[in-house]
């Protein structure tokens, strides 16, 4: 646990900066490493300890951040204009750090809702939703048109057990190689929300000429109609009028049956959570990260699963996570993720080495090594046990990866694609971001955004940094705020109505 004295926070012994808890400027005697600031330094940027030759590695975490592109001087600070990236070989050690899990004797428990029928006959929801899923982006309009009614019309407060109906739209669908990865891409991904327990029923709606034909989706990913799957389409329905009331209609056959419903205690290895981390800022790897973490592996302990993503935020620190794979097959499937994403990059005339945002840089982070090493922090410190593809069903029970952009609502919606019923989601510039049908918890990094930001906050890991609680005291409080939320308990993003808009399947090929 940091002391609450000392002005800056030291990683490990062999590391070459230190991170700046508040601003400090120039002249500003650092007594736990004998250093003197020079000029400015905001919070959260790191501050040379020892003089640093231009070319040589700069270590944070006692990992390799960056090269100095100029000399450095003790006490300077370390950003943009003196850090930058630079190639070095990696050891990926396959399962060098794979140890047994200590599972608990006594796992705890939530209060879930276990589905008795239907395609999700024995799964277990956090929420209870019906929702609306169009094929293409033409059936859109008509979808939210079905969601907004049942909203408007005063129908939900007849049915108390049901959390709400939500269109989840997407702007594809059409326009693309019927064949190719990305309609594969969204084909899953839909099917992923078709049978995902938060929804006790689903509606799929289509324009009718798609490349997306509905027929087609059913078939690629083996879905059944039935009471609780009822799909049609616009120009069958013989227009927008006449496909509003007839969704409409279907939804209110659906109520009743959602609304019988009731929670009751289920084993805490039921939840599948998904790990985020946007607007991320130089305590991001000290603070609510590690928290998130060690929150993880209390769940893994108690039988769990949690989904670590955002392959290009996990770029340059792959090799933490190979060293604890399970195998080293599963090893190497993380790394065959990282060589598709260097050749999709450079396909498209991109590459994998300027990650951080505008906003990330101005919080700290400088390069994308800094930014990845501390963005796995959040899958704790258990085993790998397998990696997965955009939005393939998560099977197994412990700590897994699924390969993901790093941009927010297009990773959380694969997650949620494979069965995660729960997101957690760190961030240290703030966030405004919600994941209907599964509920998202966000924790912030620092007190400050706590402090500016707290309608949209669940939890403050900044006291961490403050020094008034520990990486364990904080992930034990995220744990018993994860069994809360997954009982029933809302979060901040569902008070504010936040779910549908970020529905963002990932789009990969070429608009024909």
């Amino acid at each position: 646990m940091l002391t609450r004295a000392s002005l800056t926070i030291r990683l490990h012994p062999d590391d070459d900066v230190v991170i700046a808890r508040t601003q400090l400027v120039g002249g500003t005697r650092l007594i736990d490493e004998d250093v003197t600031v020079a000029g400015l330094v905001p919070p959260a940027h790191k501050v040379a300890t020892r003089a640093i030759r231009t070319g040589a590695p700069v270590k944070r975490y006692n990992q390799i951040i960056g090269f100095a592109s100029r000399d450095i001087a003790p006490g300077e600070h370390v950003h943009l204009h003196n850090l930058a990236m630079g190639a070095f070989d990696r050891d990926y050690a396959f399962g060098a750090d794979a140890k047994p899990t200590r599972h608990v004797d006594r796992p705890v428990t939530f209060q879930g809702i276990v589905r008795r029928d239907g395609p999700n006959a024995g799964r277990v929801a956090t929420r209870n939703y019906l929702g609306i899923l169009s094929t293409v982006n033409c059936s859109a309009t008509v979808a939210r048109a079905i969601a907004d009614h049942a909203t408007r019309s005063g129908v939900l407060a007849r049915y108390p057990n049901v959390d709400g109906v939500v269109a989840l739209t997407h702007g594809s669908g059409c326009g693309m190689d019927t064949h190719g990865e990305g309609m594969k891409l969204l084909r899953r991904t839909l099917a992923g929300y078709a049978r995902h327990p938060n929804f006790a029923g689903v509606l799929i709606v289509g324009l009718g000429c798609e490349a997306n034909q509905i027929s087609s989706l059913l078939g690629a990913e083996h879905l059944d109609e039935g009471p609780l799957l009822r799909t049609f389409s616009i120009q069958d329905s013989g227009g927008t009028v006449k496909t509003v009331a007839r969704g409409v209609a279907m939804i209110e056959e659906m109520l009743p049956h959602a609304n019988d419903v009731a929670r009751e205690p289920v084993a805490a290895s039921n939840i599948v959570v998904g790990l985020q981390c946007g607007g991320s800022d130089g305590y991001s790897g000290i603070t609510a990260n590690p928290a998130l973490g060690a929150a993880v592996d209390i769940l893994v302990r108690h039988g769990g699963t949690a989904i670590l993503s955002e392959t290009p935020e996990i770029y340059g620190a792959e090799h933490l996570l190979t060293r604890r794979a399970v195998s080293r097959e599963v090893g190497e499937k993380l790394i065959a993720r990282i060589k598709w994403w260097e050749a999709y990059t450079a396909r498209e005339q991109g590459e994998m080495h300027n990650n951080p945002s505008p906003g990330n840089k101005a919080g700290g982070l400088t390069t994308i090594l800094e930014k990845s090493l501390g963005a796995v922090a959040k899958g704790g410190t258990t085993n790998l046990v397998d990696v997965y593809e955009y939005a393939e069903p998560v099977t197994a029970k412990g700590f897994v990866y699924m390969d993901t952009p790093g941009y927010d609502p297009v990773s959380a919606t694969g997650q949620v694609a494979g069965g995660a019923n729960l997101i957690c989601f760190t961030t240290g510039r703030g966030s405004a971001y919600g994941c209907a049908p599964s509920p998202s918890l966000k924790l912030s990094t620092n007190t400050a955004l706590w402090v500016r930001q707290e309608e949209d906050i669940d939890l403050n890991a900044g006291e961490i940094a403050d020094g008034e609680t520990s990486i364990e005291a904080t992930g034990q409080r995220l744990f018993d705020l994860m069994l809360a939320t997954c009982s029933g308990e809302r979060t901040k993003s569902e008070r504010h109505g936040y779910g549908q808009n970020e529905f963002v399947p990932w789009y990969v090929g070429a608009v024909m």
